[in-house]
């Protein structure tokens, strides 16, 4: 297959914009593959700050990045994304080359928990601020339940109305697959 599919056209988009010595965001830690992949890119000058409301999450992204010898590269956290501003300190503000969200819930768990429109739009309102020249945000959206479609029906109109002359906004996704397959928005700072 020539087309890149979504996971690995998103890890190229990372890797495209995340350099050595970045700073980078997983806003959706999950089973820590993004953070991982954050953490190989950053390098040992580089730094991830990683976010999840799941204990699961943590423990298994932490188990994940120790395995790997990368856990003093990043910094997890067990709370929403929605607080990335506050958490991520000062000097690094202005200054994240990369962030992305796998939105939906932590496969192999339970599935009513959920990422909420209101705080990854919080979390992406943010993170504009945070972003570096060039720095980019990837949203993987996983619409195939319900509160994957609410999410999707309130990120589309927000990330369409991103000034033109402040960002790129790209939307990558296959039209002909069944079952609602996920797709990627991503953002990048002029």
């Amino acid at each position: 297959m020539t087309l890149q599919k979504i996971l690995p056209f998103a890890h190229n988009l990372l890797a495209k914009a995340l350099k050595n010595g970045g700073i980078a965001v997983d806003a959706t830690m999950g089973n820590g593959n993004d953070t991982l992949r954050l953490a190989e890119l950053v390098g040992r000058r580089g730094h991830v700050y990683a976010f999840d409301i799941q204990a699961q999450a943590l423990t298994q992204t932490k188990e994940r990045l120790q395995t790997a010898g990368l856990l003093e590269r990043t910094s997890l956290y067990l709370q929403g994304h929605e607080t990335v501003s506050s958490v991520i300190p000062p000097a690094h503000h202005g200054h994240v080359q990369a962030a992305i969200f796998n939105l939906g819930y932590l496969p192999g768990s339970d599935k009513s928990i959920v990422t909420t429109p209101h705080t990854t739009l919080a979390a992406i309102e943010q993170l504009l601020h945070l972003l570096s020249p060039t720095g980019i945000i990837i949203l993987v959206i996983y619409h195939g339940h319900d509160g994957g479609k609410v999410e999707r029906d309130m990120l589309l109109p927000f990330v369409a109305q991103l000034p033109q002359r402040d960002f790129h906004v790209l939307q990558y996704q296959f039209l002909n697959q069944q079952n609602n397959a996920p797709f990627i928005i991503a953002i990048e700072r002029k």
